[in-house]
């Protein structure tokens, strides 16, 4: 029986690998992003279902819940959605971009559970099992200078999923978080940085392979096919040239003599 899978954030970055990685693997696949047009250029190229949704606005979550209900139910809920603004200093941070944060990236997450979580219950109870799938980041765990609003928000995120597979003890229901370090994607850090290229671009700029979207993708498809009694409770991932938050490598990788 094929299953299906609400994605977030999927109208761009990893949230859009995971679309096409999940069709690819077989999945009917609920696109979801704020863009119209860029989740109709998705849904063209991948067959995905989009919708346009907003997801630190109550009514549109309600809307998306009523629309897979509707539509057929739920297998899996996979939320990419959220992102940083800023690298700013503790001292001198914006209370409007620390705002925005914790609501894209706690409180939409809170919303989408709450308004998904009893289709995944009724999924669990005649499929045997359903699955949440959570991207945070390894902001979550380490902070750094400048990302003390971004490791405030995704760490915030982090213990919501924590406590949420507590929560579900006892119930056939996978929580799965995915925590990526340096992954390099079109809008990620042009957006943290305000539009600044230059800035954006710098912060790649001769690292060896980084993580791209599709290795996060492919670790979500991973977790979200494996049989349904295996839950990847935590999978930290980041590129051989990040060994830490605060430890990464430019220029080419080489062997020690």
């Amino acid at each position: 029986m094929t299953q299906r899978a609400v994605v977030t954030g999927a109208s761009t970055g990893i949230g859009e690998a995971t679309v096409r990685t999940l069709r690819d693997t077989g999945w009917e696949v609920i696109a979801v992003a704020r863009r119209a047009d860029r989740l109709e250029a998705v849904g063209a190229a991948t067959g995905a279902t989009p919708f346009a949704a907003d997801l630190t606005r109550q009514a549109d979550v309600d809307a998306l819940a009523d629309f897979v209900r509707a539509t057929g139910g739920v297998d899996a809920l996979v939320q990419v959605a959220g992102g940083a603004r800023g690298s700013d200093r503790v001292e001198d941070g914006s209370p409007d971009d620390w705002t925005w944060m914790f609501e894209t990236n706690v409180l939409a997450t809170q919303r989408l559970v709450a308004a998904l979580l009893p289709q995944l219950r009724e999924t669990a109870r005649d499929a045997g099992h359903a699955s949440l799938l959570f991207v945070t980041s390894t902001a979550a765990q380490l902070a750094y200078p400048g990302g003390a609003g971004y490791n405030a928000a995704k760490a915030g995120e982090s213990m919501l999923v924590g406590a949420l597979r507590l929560e579900l003890n006892g119930e056939p229901l996978r929580v799965i978080e995915i925590a990526p370090g340096l992954v390099h994607t079109e809008e990620f850090s042009l957006n943290r940085l305000h539009g600044d290229r230059d800035a954006a671009d710098r912060i790649y700029a001769d690292v060896p392979q980084p993580l791209q979207a599709s290795d996060v993708a492919d670790v979500i498809a991973y977790a979200l096919n494996a049989p349904g009694h295996v839950n990847l409770d935590l999978v930290t991932m980041r590129p051989v040239a990040q060994s830490a938050a605060h430890l990464l490598a430019r220029g080419p990788l080489q062997v020690r003599d």
